[in-house]
């Protein structure tokens, strides 16, 4: 929200405060500035100068140095770069001492050895336009020496960031309570416009026809006849400009001028284009309206429409209709001030993707009791300006709800929570007054705090210590060092676990990524772990856009975007994880949350060297010796799955009965997609299941006192025969010496000349060792002769002797 200086210095007195003093007072009470723009000039040595005569630099071809008349009688010399004046010619100039916005500070000096005493102004160096590349030459009809704040007006916007809780600071007079209270500065008006001066009746149901009181619970209408629509007044337009509005037409700047001074929006309607009364209703299912954007909507049942007999002529507190805007045809209108409750406006907001300032505001909550005040101020405004004839009082259709309730405070409650021993209940007390509230009562060391209506935020005791806090500021809490010794419970091991499980993929050289976790629908078939994804996908109902439509159901299309990312950049040796939640739909309509843990590996083995040849390009079993050395790992069983669209050597990987995740290539296809010059490799595991297999802090063993001896073994196999189960069966064998196999060749033979084509050779290394001794070789010839012939029962496999 934007917030002008001079606008609100028409509620109080603020030229005491320089625009830091401002900022950090708005900050330190819960009010993020994020930004300032000084607009115009404060100083008044910023003067209208006549350019009396000007030469060629005479040591540079891009300046010029110039005679100028400041208004002293005496002509002053300028150096000059730019070269779009002439001769008599008015323009702003900076006098020594000026200081200009940003805190620049205008000296005299020299330019290529010439005397230069101050500096003639663009728009933009003075705050009052853009770069023109050029001087901003100023009305010839000017009086020359006059200081130029004096011609034109200078300002301060202030960018604010308001929580989403104090919707009474989004207008200039909410802001205004709230600087009063935290300067102790008296307001120059009233507090708020919660009192109408204005007649009111019950409206009649042809005039406004109020049918669903859930989504609008208080419609006020009001008639003005023989309006003059045209340009709004200077100090109209300027109001506007001020905070980045386009003035459109007096009516419609005025409603725009009480929206931003008091927070209410209101809508104005041609009357003569109505087609009978107001009706407040529901749309019919798609429905449509031309709204004042250019859009045109298509609505659900569950929007609320203002509409006449006919149709509908405005999207109800979001934005008005094209057909029945006031324009310059204008001579009769009606002018409407509601309230609407706040979750429905959000709603039909966010879903048709049409933000407006009102929408802004009503979807936040207004205040109820300024309805008809803020309706009233308008009309005053409308009759000065537009001219015309007013109804002499307000159709009303339902009631203005009462939104907040007495609070009671508990004083000692109060004292220990805010933790400073020099603060007064006195203090306090006019904290709270200054905010608005007004003490009713006081018995047993309670008091009891009426609560204004623009203050929807303070329901509790509790809201009131934050507000005083909030005015007396935290530094006069004092410090206190108090720690309290917890225990770790299970969300600390399993942080703890998932930190271990980063640390030791950054500490093998990976990089970790951060992505969202909502993901577009054509994200949704680089999921692993399901093969169907989409059918566990969870849509979002309202999407903010088309690349964030569904809740991330695999960890993968994240990093697979990442990869991409840093493919363009020239990237090609990838190593990424990411550590996060997806989200899955159950085939009963519920959702389940899982937290996992994935992998992305891509490109040469190892970095070049000058020395070396080409590295080679990683492959699925580097990517699978990672997750074999990963904390929680104890085996690892790959049971083959059917490959998808998106994904070759698509496998599970077990741990005994636990699934521990999935390993897969991405298909060649898809790795041309992203521009991968190298097959990529990614995994998803399960951090629920690597808990489980997790055995606590590593446990280190002694070094083998007694040598190993080896035995090699070649046997035949089926070709079509997956090498996990010769890993199952070896990881199974209870043979007390075996302490370790490796398998170490493979051979086939597709021609049948050495090997039937239909069958495999693989050469594996056992090794043995005892913990107590060195073997004799009978010893390990009689425990690889039981290896064998197990071997030889559990699988279709002929030893090689």
């Amino acid at each position: 929200m934007q917030v002008s200086l001079s606008w609100l210095s028409t509620h109080l007195d603020l030229s005491g405060y320089t625009t830091a003093q401002l900022s950090d007072l708005l900050t330190f009470a819960g009010i993020e500035v994020e930004g300032i723009e000084e607009k115009g000039v404060a100083s008044d040595k910023v003067v209208v100068a006549r350019i009396d005569s000007f030469v060629q630099h005479p040591n540079a071809d891009k300046l010029s140095v110039c005679q100028v008349d400041d208004g002293s009688g005496t002509l002053r010399q300028i150096v000059c770069g730019a070269k779009n004046f002439k001769a008599g010619d008015k323009v702003p100039l900076a006098l020594p001492g000026a200081v200009l916005p940003g805190g620049f500070t205008i000296k005299e000096g020299k330019l290529r050895d010439v005397v230069s005493n101050g500096m003639m102004c663009s728009g933009k160096e003075i705050g009052l336009g853009e770069d023109t590349g050029g001087l901003m030459i100023l009305d010839a009809s000017l009086p020359t020496g006059k200081p130029l704040k004096e011609i034109i007006a200078s300002d301060t916007v202030f960018d604010l960031e308001i929580t989403p809780n104090r919707p009474d600071l989004l207008s200039h007079l909410g802001l205004a309570r709230e600087l009063a209270a935290l300067t102790g500065l008296p307001l120059k008006g009233e507090r708020d416009h919660a009192q109408a001066t204005a007649g009111t009746r019950v409206a009649k149901d042809a005039e406004v026809s109020l049918q669903d009181t859930d989504g609008c619970s208080y419609y006020t209408a009001r008639i003005i006849k023989g309006i003059k629509v045209g340009p709004s007044p200077e100090w109209l337009k300027s109001r506007l400009e001020s905070i980045g509005l386009r003035p459109i037409n007096n009516v419609v700047d005025i409603t725009n001028y009480v929206l931003m001074e008091m927070g209410q929006p209101l809508h104005a309607f041609d009357l003569d284009k109505l087609q009978g009364g107001i009706v407040v209703r529901r749309a019919a299912e798609g429905e449509k309206i031309l709204a004042l954007d250019g859009s045109e909507p298509t609505l659900l049942a569950e929007d609320l429409v203002i509409a006449d007999s006919q149709r509908p002529v405005a999207i109800a507190g979001v934005m008005g209709g094209e057909e029945t805007g006031v324009t310059e045809t204008t001579v009769n209108m009606l002018l409407e001030s509601a309230y609407f409750t706040p979750s429905g406006i959000r709603r039909t907001s966010r879903r048709l993707g049409i933000h407006s300032d009102s929408s802004y505001r009503f979807e936040r909550g207004v205040d109820p009791q300024q309805v008809q005040g803020a309706s009233e101020l308008a009309v005053k405004l409308i009759l000065e300006i537009a001219g015309g004839t007013v109804e002499e009082t307000v159709a009303v259709a339902g009631e203005a709800p009462v939104l907040v309730n007495d609070v009671t405070l508990d004083e000692a409650r109060a004292h220990r929570l805010l933790g400073m021993p020099d603060l007064k209940a006195e203090e306090a007390h006019a904290i709270l007054t200054k905010l608005g509230l007004n003490k009713t009562s006081e018995a047993d060391g309670q008091t009891v705090w009426s609560i204004p209506s623009y203050r929807l935020d303070l329901v509790r005791g509790v809201d009131l210590v934050e507000e005083v806090a909030r005015v007396v500021g935290l530094d006069r809490v004092p410090s206190r060092n108090v720690a309290v010794l917890a225990n770790g419970d299970a969300t600390d091991r399993q942080y703890d676990h998932v930190m271990q499980l980063r640390l030791a993929l950054a500490n093998r050289g990976y990089h970790e990524a951060q992505t969202l976790r909502l993901i577009s629908t054509a994200q949704i078939g680089d999921s692993l772990g399901h093969a169907n994804p989409t059918s566990v996908s969870v849509a979002l109902k309202n999407p903010l856009s088309e690349d964030h439509t569904t809740l991330r159901p695999s960890l993968i299309p994240g990093l697979l975007s990442t990869a991409a990312l840093n493919i363009r950049q020239g990237a090609q040796r990838l190593r990424f994880f990411e550590s996060g939640r997806v989200f899955l739909k159950l085939p009963n309509g519920q959702t389940r949350e899982e937290d996992r843990i994935s992998i992305l590996l891509s490109g040469p083995a190892a970095t070049s060297s000058w020395h070396g040849k080409e590295p080679k390009a990683v492959d699925a079993f580097d990517l699978r010796g990672l997750i074999e050395s990963l904390p929680g790992v104890t085996s690892l069983e790959v049971k083959p799955l059917a490959d998808n669209g998106s994904f070759l050597l698509h496998h599970e990987l077990k741990a005994g009965n636990r699934v521990l995740g999935w390993i897969a290539q991405l298909h060649p296809a898809r790795a041309r997609q992203i521009d991968a010059r190298h097959p990529v490799y990614v995994a998803e595991l399960l951090l629920s299941a690597l808990r489980q297999g997790s055995s606590g802090p590593a446990k280190f063993e002694d070094l083998p006192r007694f040598p190993a001896v080896t035995r090699d073994v070649a046997f035949e196999l089926p070709a079509d025969l997956a090498n996990t189960k010769v890993n199952t069966f070896f990881n199974g064998i209870k043979e007390p010496l075996l302490m370790k196999t490796e398998l170490f060749d493979v051979f086939a033979d597709p021609t049948g000349a050495k090997l039937p084509a239909d069958r495999k050779s693989l050469a594996w290394t056992l090794t043995y060792r005892s913990a107590d001794k060195t073997l004799e070789t009978a010893e390990v010839d009689a425990a690889h002769a039981r290896i064998l012939a197990a071997l030889e029962k559990a699988l279709p496999a002929t030893i090689r002797r």
